[in-house]
């Protein structure tokens, strides 16, 4: 007679129209009103073969912790929830809102169809309605090719990648699915951006344009010690010791969206990381900046009147409330471009401050603790800019003071040494 299986090694038997099932116990369902019954993952095919092979399957990804029947939920389920309750709490707000931009444009693209060519999206559905357990690595390298054939960046699809991979770790981990396909899936090519922070003369030219106009001290601290743009809109003047020429960077400024607000509110936030939040010692000049700005600043308070919201920010709007980083943009892009300067992000005013401060000969460790960089090689890679202007730099004096000898009105030495050795060799 043969052995009965146990509820842990599952079951197979022939139904009544000729195919075959497999069924394993994984656990039990307990109803509202406390009910047990067993929860089983069924398999059905039309071989007993079939089923066998697949119950042994099931069994042994059971045996490695593998939870073999993860459940219905969706791609764009898991991924809104993901959002809502892992990402929310643990991330800035900027970074929140770049993920969900990425979910609902791309990868669930939430937003109708019939907004799409609005919204300048592509064609592509995303792909909210797969079932997330059944989310395939062919189907997810799919997706991103077709993303790539119907226009989209190499870097966009690459963040994508960047997304999908952080959202299905969480699946990974809650045993939803048994192995991150993103994170199999070939990422496309992206040519790396070549750094072109401004040079010394153009620096000076940037300067001279923001000379009179109301942030400029701003730019001036901006270019000269590497403050982030949150980092700038979120100094305080508590933060601002004049007589002693330091800034403490403590904050930054990022726009956060509350429940029921349509954009949301501007909120001090701590820096992006412990590195961040530093002491500077500044220049003259900025100090000499700083002052002048104060001086305005309390002249449009007085001209404002009651209009006036004192928020104790250094930046501010012209009715004292804080600047986001749009305006800051803004206001950059007419001053790079009255200078007549090459296209410049306001963020490569940190690299012109990297590449000046080593262009000048100081060491890349204190560099990155001016600019708050939470790994020195993060600085290394701007700097690399610098050092290889200085290796051409090198090879230019070398080739001068080679020419120069070679033009030279003497003997070559090593013509010299070899006639003499001759000589005397025939002696």
């Amino acid at each position: 007679m043969a052995k009965r299986r146990g509820n842990s090694e599952g079951s197979i038997y022939k139904m009544q129209d000729g195919r075959w099932r497999a069924a394993v116990m994984v656990g039990w369902k307990i109803s509202p009103d406390g009910k047990r019954t067993p929860d089983r993952k069924i398999f059905s095919a039309a071989t007993r073969r079939e089923v066998a092979n697949d119950l042994s399957a099931a069994l042994r990804d059971r045996d490695r912790g593998i939870n073999i029947k993860p459940g219905k939920q969706t791609v764009g389920d898991f991924l809104a929830a993901w959002l809502e309750h892992t990402v929310k709490p643990s991330v800035r707000p900027k970074t929140y809102r770049s993920y969900e931009q990425m979910v609902r444009n791309h990868l669930s693209k939430t937003v109708p169809v019939n907004e799409w060519k609005d919204r300048e999206l592509d064609a592509i559905p995303g792909m909210k309605d797969v079932p997330l357990s059944k989310l395939t690595l062919q189907r997810v390298q799919q997706f991103f090719n077709e993303k790539l054939t119907a226009g989209n960046s190499s870097a966009l699809v690459r963040y994508l990648r960047v997304v999908l991979r952080v959202a299905l770790n969480e699946a990974l981990k809650g045993d939803l699915i048994v192995r991150n396909v993103a994170q199999l899936a070939t990422p496309p090519k992206v040519e790396k951006r070549e750094l072109s922070p401004f040079t010394p003369e153009q620096a000076a030219r940037f300067l001279k344009a923001a000379m009179g106009h109301r942030l400029e001290a701003l730019f001036t601290v901006g270019l000269a010690v590497g403050l982030r743009s949150g980092e700038c809109s979120g100094l305080l003047w508590s933060d601002v010791d004049l007589d002693t020429g330091r800034i403490t960077v403590r904050h930054t400024l990022q726009r956060v969206k509350h429940p029921g607000e349509k954009h949301g509110r501007l909120t001090l936030l701590p820096p992006k990381s412990e590195k961040s939040k530093r002491l500077i010692e500044l220049p003259a000049k900025c100090v000499t900046s700083l002052k002048a700005h104060r001086e305005r600043q309390k002249q449009e308070c007085a001209f404002a009147g009651s209009r006036w919201v004192e928020t104790g920010h250094v930046f501010t709007s012209t009715i004292g409330t804080p600047i986001d980083d749009r305006k800051i943009l803004k206001d950059f892009n007419a001053l790079v471009e009255a200078a007549k300067l090459p296209k410049q992000r306001f963020h490569d005013l940190r690299h012109a401050c990297i590449s000046l401060l080593g262009a000048q000969g100081v060491p890349l460790k204190v560099i990155a603790e001016i600019v708050g960089h939470s790994d020195i090689r993060l600085t290394q890679n701007v700097y690399q800019h610098v050092y290889s202007e200085a290796k051409r730099a090198a090879a230019d004096t070398m080739d001068t003071l080679l020419t120069r000898m070679e033009n030279g009105p003497e003997k070559p030495v090593a013509t010299t040494v070899a006639t003499n050795a001759a000589s005397r060799s025939l002696q």
